[in-house]
C-alpha cells in the first residue's frame, strides 16, 4: 500500500509543477509549456535511471519519480490535444514543429541519458 501513496505524492508534485510551467508560458501560440514538460520528465526521467543504475537506492523512491513525478508532469494527451488544434487553426508550420521537436528532443534527451549505462 505504502507504494501507491509514494506514486500518488509523485503524481501530485509533478503535476503542480506542469501546471506552474503551463502559467509561465500562457500567451504562446506554440504549446511550449507541453513541449518543456514533456521534456523536463524525460530529463528527470533518464537522470533518474542513470543515478538508480550506479547507486541502490529504495524503490520507492524510484516509484515516486519514474511512475509518479514524471508521470504527473509528461502529457502525451496533451501534446495531441494541442497539435489537434493547431491544425485545426491552420497553423500546419506550427504543429509539424510540434511534433518533431517532441519526438525528437525527447527521445534524444532520453537516450543521451540511458547510453551513459
Amino acid at each position: 500500500m505504502i507504494k501507491f501513496l509514494y506514486i500518488f505524492l509523485g503524481g501530485g508534485v509533478g503535476s503542480v509543477i506542469r501546471y506552474c510551467i503551463s502559467i509561465l508560458f500562457v500567451k504562446f501560440h506554440f504549446p511550449i509549456a507541453t513541449l518543456l514538460s514533456n521534456i523536463l520528465s524525460c530529463l528527470i526521467l533518464g537522470s533518474i535511471l542513470f543515478f538508480f543504475s550506479k547507486n541502490n537506492l529504495n524503490d520507492h523512491v524510484k516509484l515516486f519519480f519514474v511512475i509518479g513525478l514524471c508521470g504527473g508532469l509528461s502529457t502525451f494527451s496533451t501534446f495531441s490535444y494541442e497539435t489537434i488544434n493547431l491544425f485545426k487553426m491552420g497553423y500546419l508550420t506550427y504543429a509539424i514543429f510540434n511534433i518533431l521537436c517532441s519526438l525528437i528532443l525527447c527521445f534524444l534527451t532520453i537516450y543521451f541519458l540511458i547510453k551513459k549505462l
